[in-house]
């Protein structure tokens, strides 16, 4: 063990290693993570509520396009399951001319039987639509967190991200040693 060569192991001399590795980044000092001024208790306030509500709208446009999109996946078992319970004799017992015509208890059953079984496939696939909508419109990321309304200077966009949020072209390169 002792008489081997470190070159066998993958060992490597530290002086070509750090010939390898590549120079610091540049280091702006404009662009420096420093401490921040906080905002007077009343800007504060409206910036919350600013942020707030950004947040609320945002929100409301998710649960919007969530249920848009799960109505339209979904029908085709909405329609399946209500001609089920709607013909069937021990539930609802509809008058109808179909109901009377073409389908009995049986087919009744059936119905709601198949309804229910191809909820979950249809489900997986209004639920995969909706994640690649929500994630080539970046619809997550324009979420705001609150710290933004506790002190000034802070930016509105995420780096790295360029949602639909971030359309004003904030900058998007972070320079940081590690």
């Amino acid at each position: 063990m002792s008489g081997q060569d470190p070159e066998e192991f993958g060992a490597e001399i530290l002086s070509e290693k750090s010939r390898m590795m590549a120079g610091l980044p540049p280091y702006d000092m404009d662009e420096q993570l420093l401490p921040r001024e906080p905002r007077s208790p009343w800007c504060c306030l409206a910036w919350t509520l600013v942020i707030g509500t950004v947040n609320c709208l945002l929100f409301l446009l998710n649960v919007l396009l969530m249920l848009v999109i799960f109505t339209v996946v979904l029908l085709p078992t909405i329609v399946v399951v209500y001609f089920g319970f709607q013909c069937h004799s021990q539930v609802l017992h509809s008058s109808a001319r179909y109901c009377k015509s073409i389908l009995d208890d049986n087919s009744s059953s059936a119905l709601i039987i198949l309804g229910f079984v191809i909820m979950s496939p249809l489900l997986v696939g209004a639920m995969a639509i909706y994640c690649s909508l929500a994630r080539r419109l970046q619809l997550l990321v324009c979420f705001q967190p609150f710290s933004l309304a506790l002190y000034k200077g802070g930016h509105c966009c995420h780096p790295r991200e360029g949602g639909l949020c971030c359309a004003r072209g904030c900058n998007t390169h972070l320079k940081a040693w590690v």
